[in-house]
């Protein structure tokens, strides 16, 4: 029988590219539409594992034979009361291990490795939404964004 092996990276474990490059592509397929390129990922695993005092977070794994089958990435926001401290930037499972509980165990190991508040975002019609509900998480606020080279041509 497969056993799943749950593991965490943070800075102190001075991740290679190849390890952070192995994540970036396991999310980037497996967030589908909820994804963001390869090179956005890529920064935020920078982030989550940078030894700089600015930055920081970390990396929870599933991992099946070696292979990664569900990942959870929290980066620090270097604030707190105001900010959630941490920020959970990304989580996925792969699909043929859904349904099965590889989130919820990569999620509430997340949340206890986390000192403080976590925020995340969510689409509307994401799954993964009633697995945040159901572990704490509410929606208190409504998100606005503000793209730079959009938002100034309204104002002209």
């Amino acid at each position: 029988m497969n056993m799943l092996k749950i593991e965490t990276i943070s800075a102190a474990d001075q991740a290679t590219f190849l390890q952070k490059k192995e994540i970036a592509d396991f999310l980037f397929v497996q967030l589908e539409q909820y994804g963001d390129p390869i090179n956005d990922i890529m920064k935020c695993l920078d982030y989550a594992l940078d030894q700089a005092v600015d930055k920081g977070g970390f990396v929870v794994l599933a991992r099946e034979n070696q292979k990664i089958v569900g990942a959870v990435v929290i980066n620090k926001t270097g604030m707190s009361g105001y900010i959630p401290e941490n920020i959970l930037v990304y989580t996925a499972v792969d699909t043929s291990q859904r349904g099965k509980g590889v989130g919820k165990k990569l999620m509430t190991t997340a949340i206890e490795l986390a000192n403080g508040d976590i925020a995340l975002h969510v689409e509307a019609d994401n799954p993964a939404k009633k697995l945040y509900e159901k572990l704490g998480f509410t929606n208190k606020y409504l998100e606005m964004r503000l793209k730079k080279e959009d938002g100034i041509s309204n104002l002209k």
